[in-house]
């Protein structure tokens, strides 16, 4: 299934919105330079359809790119069929999904802002199986099964 990367964002801080940014690259087992989340665990990298977002705006929230502490933006590919395991190829990057949605445990700077969070419902993460730069421009290719 192809799709488009929308924006691609980092921020410094875990729970709060991340900023866009022109570019990202992503290591092997680590996740995104200069992103809070990379490391040796299994959320590296988080996704979200930018379909999911618009249903946000929609609701007259004025909502920048990383406003749901998303990585990666993409249009075109419905993430509520992604299964734990399926990959994701985006350029030369190939992740792993490892976990769909998450638990949010209280209401954080992404909450405060929005009103909301999508991400504990919409929300894809995944780990770097193969590193490489991503951009706004960037087209993917998710495969199911």
């Amino acid at each position: 299934m192809r799709f488009t990367v929308e924006s691609v964002n980092i921020a410094a801080d875990k729970g709060v919105q991340k900023h866009e940014v022109p570019e990202i690259v992503c290591r092997v087992n680590f996740g995104i330079e200069g992103d809070a989340h990379a490391g040796a665990w299994h959320r590296q990298v988080s996704l979200l359809a930018g379909e999911a977002i618009d249903a946000m705006k929609a609701k007259g929230l004025e909502l920048a790119p990383g406003a749901f502490g998303e990585n990666i933006v993409t249009r075109g590919v419905d993430w509520s069929t992604a299964r734990v395991g399926e990959t994701i190829v985006i350029g030369e990057v190939e992740l792993e999904i490892t976990q769909i949605g998450k638990e949010c445990h209280s209401h954080c700077a992404i909450y405060d802002a929005a009103g909301d969070c999508i991400m504990p419902r919409q929300g894809i993460f995944a780990r770097v199986l193969k590193g490489g730069a991503i951009d706004a421009h960037s087209s993917g290719d998710y495969r199911i099964g």
